[in-house]
């Protein structure tokens, strides 16, 4: 087989193992265990947690003493151990720092595979600008088959979801051993600062007000980026408690219909060279948070009939809404760094996103969605008005009583029943990218010169 094609099977797998749990880790959450909505916003918030400071570690560790390959199998073997026990944690507290354990084990692989395919790559005298896109693409190919699988198999809801990904995490572990030797470079200076070491010389870039405000701003564009992953699946399958709806095709597919967000990121990928080179980064970077304001507009406005096309238009922008900001960002960065501290720029970039963005954004949503828009209903009037259906409704009924209720003669229930406002939850989020939309374009001032998506060195 040709490296090319090797490198296709552990793309895939990559976000395969990821994307099988991650957008109906919510259906699990709230709809199979019943927990409460602001420790949930803890569970995203580790994989912010591990992304501050795990990549920096095994990056280290790969650049010293163990093979590259061989350190990413092992990460990804115990992550898959980590993901067979989950479904055995039966408190919320329990749940949240195993999951914060597995994505210690998983965050740091991102970086590690790209590592392990730009070196296979050269050792073959590939061209890298040219073969690994087409690579990379396959991840988010693994990511959306690993979506569907969990959706048509019945599991978005059940503990399978990590028995899933936690298989394929365990061939992959090993399949990652038979990659060519990425051996550690060793280039780091023996008399080298701690600063250096962790590569922690790229924060003096907080001292130029420009590229301080560029990162504040990513930090809360990686925000608005886990509100969608964490709340879009389960805001789809939540319609299924509205009668008008339970049958659609929306609620049963929720996760293929979710997909179509990865889809267009595929897509909107290949859009990027024509709009940087006629927009410039700045505009392209603003393009795509106007995109998270339609991301959620959409989704509160949209349901499974008369507001489909809402629905799927909100998958469509999302990748724009993605793409532009993380494609642009790293441009940006590329150019207007120095060479000798380019790399670790970079990688504070995805710190603030994937790192201080994520914890943000987790947090902050799941307290917000807790203690304002959720609504709580004790009587079959009120939860009826809400449903939009009339009190005698057999589905709603039916409802109630899976919540473990029973109803009285005049309608009142033994126990409250809590449900969240998603109309008004969307529109918020709308808002927050609006507000940071339009700061972002007075705030920050960048003159465009089409040399640089010309001359930039990936």
């Amino acid at each position: 087989m040709g490296i090319k094609n090797r490198l296709v099977i552990m793309s895939f797998l990559q976000f395969f193992v990821w994307g099988a749990w991650l957008i109906t880790i919510a259906n699990y959450w709230f709809g199979t265990k019943n927990w409460e909505g602001t420790q949930f916003g803890l569970v995203f918030g580790t994989m912010g947690i591990a992304s501050l400071f795990m990549p920096t570690l095994t990056g280290i560790i790969a650049d010293r003493w163990i093979n590259a390959e061989k350190l990413y199998g092992t990460l990804h073997i115990l992550y898959a151990a980590v993901l067979f026990y989950i479904p055995q944690v039966t408190t919320p507290n329990t749940f949240i720092y195993i999951m914060l354990l597995a994505m210690c084990f998983y965050m740091p692989t991102i970086a590690l595979s790209n590592s392990i395919s730009y070196n296979a790559l050269k050792l073959n005298n590939k061209d890298i600008i040219k073969n690994f896109p087409p690579i990379r693409v396959w991840g988010t190919i693994g990511f959306i088959v690993a979506m569907w699988i969990t959706n048509l198999t019945g599991n978005k809801s059940t503990e399978y979801q990590f028995y899933i990904a936690g298989l394929a995490a365990v061939f992959l572990g090993i399949y990652s051993f038979t990659l060519p030797k990425c051996k550690p470079q060793r280039l780091s200076k023996e008399n080298a600062s701690i600063m250096e070491t962790l590569g922690l010389e790229s924060f003096k870039l907080f001292a130029d007000y420009k590229m301080a405000l560029f990162f504040v701003f990513s930090m809360f564009l990686g925000g608005a980026l886990q509100l969608t992953n964490a709340y879009g699946d389960v805001f789809l399958d939540e319609f299924k408690h509205f009668p008008k709806y339970a049958d659609s095709f929306v609620v049963e597919y929720s996760t293929i219909i979710m997909s179509i967000s990865q889809i267009s990121e595929t897509l909107f990928i290949l859009a990027i060279p024509f709009f940087l080179r006629r927009f410039g980064i700045k505009q392209v970077m603003l393009i795509s948070m106007l995109a998270w304001v339609l991301r959620f507009g959409l989704f509160a406005y949209g349901n499974p009939t008369s507001g489909l096309w809402m629905i799927i238009m909100s998958c469509v922008v999302y990748g724009m809404a993605f793409d532009f900001f993380n494609i642009s960002g790293s441009l940006f960065v590329e150019t207007n760094t120095d060479p000798k501290n380019r790399s670790s720029a970079q990688g504070l970039f995805m710190m603030m996103t994937n790192g201080f963005g994520a914890v943000l954004g987790s947090f902050t949503s799941g307290w917000a969605i807790d203690k304002y828009f959720t609504k709580s209903f004790n009587n079959t009037t009120d939860l009826a008005g809400f449903l939009e259906t009339e009190t005698t409704n057999p589905k709603m009924l039916e409802f109630v009583t899976g919540q473990g209720n029973s109803i009285t003669a005049d309608g009142l229930f033994s126990k409250v029943i809590f449900m969240k406002d998603w109309h008004t939850i969307w529109l918020a989020f709308a808002i927050y990218a609006l507000i940071i939309a339009v700061a972002f374009a007075v705030l920050f001032k960048h003159k465009h010169n089409p040399m640089d998506v010309e001359n930039v060195s990936h």
